[in-house]
């Protein structure tokens, strides 16, 4: 069977050129306009693996992506990291004055706003999709109005790049994620980093503790993000990520963490991505 892979967004989008640089082919795409679509196309088997962004180094996590992978029991498979290049793009023969409006995802706009703050002429739109709002400028034949996409989207749509590298902090990164239905991907002597959820009774110090056994453990803790449990008010759900050095440290921590605390999950094992 073919391996067929579920992106958020359309070709030219950020998720396409991560699908492309991390397996290292053009699989074929089930182009999702939302995550949640994403997730239905493999727990639906139309796709094997989805590629999912997870946070930037801008704009921060995206939250709703951590609750899409634990509700619906995805595995992380791997992890890439992506330097994000926001391009403003029209319909050849325009000028930035001629500009009226600009499309775009709100995150991209949102890393993008220091630029846009100097031309108060352009009314600032948000859109389903950076890719897909490239796409409807061409195909719509669309004067006046601009998007803010990739490189590889103003290629594929024929469009003008009528400023490049626009985002406020250069050294701009999205970390994504190869999710699957099923975890076993890759030998554990290659799996140096892992994703984890737990939840903690409200004692004190609860947490200090949790991450004291995982330094004892030689753990390197690279992420911990909080969400509050929605039917329990103010208990909290942690989703942390921590790489090792050897797979056999993380599965000493692993054994205690499940004494600990409560609800403890893994959601991934995988090599750790190059940032």
């Amino acid at each position: 069977m073919e391996t067929k892979i579920a992106i958020q967004g359309i070709k030219g989008s950020f998720h396409h050129q991560v699908s492309k640089e991390f397996f290292n082919e053009d699989f074929p795409l089930d182009e999702c306009m939302s995550f949640e679509l994403l997730v239905k196309s493999l727990k639906e088997n139309k796709t094997q693996k989805g590629v999912m962004a997870l946070e930037n180094s801008i704009a921060g996590s995206i939250i709703p992506n951590y609750a899409l992978i634990d509700n619906n029991n995805l595995h992380i498979i791997g992890e890439h990291y992506l330097d994000i290049h926001m391009n403003l793009m029209a319909l050849k023969g325009q000028k930035i004055e001629d500009i009226m409006e600009v499309h775009s995802h709100p995150i991209a706009l949102l890393q993008c706003a220091v630029f846009f703050n100097q031309y108060p002429h352009i009314k600032i739109v948000e859109s389903g999709d950076t890719a897909e709002t490239a796409k409807r400028i061409q195909e719509q034949q669309l004067m006046r109005i601009a998007a803010v996409a990739s490189p590889i989207a103003a290629t594929l749509y024929n469009l003008e790049i009528l400023a490049a590298g626009i985002h406020t902090v250069k050294s701009n990164k999205t970390r994504f994620v190869i999710v699957k239905t099923q975890n076993k991907e890759i030998p554990k002597e290659e799996i140096n980093k892992a994703s984890v959820k737990f939840e903690l009774d409200d004692t004190a110090g609860s947490l200090a503790t949790v991450l004291n056994v995982m330094n004892n453990c030689k753990l390197n803790l690279t992420k911990i993000q909080s969400m509050p449990i929605i039917e329990t008010p103010f208990q909290y759900s942690f989703f942390v990520d921590v790489v090792f050095e050897k797979y056999k440290h993380y599965e000493k921590a692993k054994k205690i963490l499940e004494l600990m605390t409560t609800h403890f999950k893994v959601l991934g094992e995988y090599k750790k991505g190059q940032q």
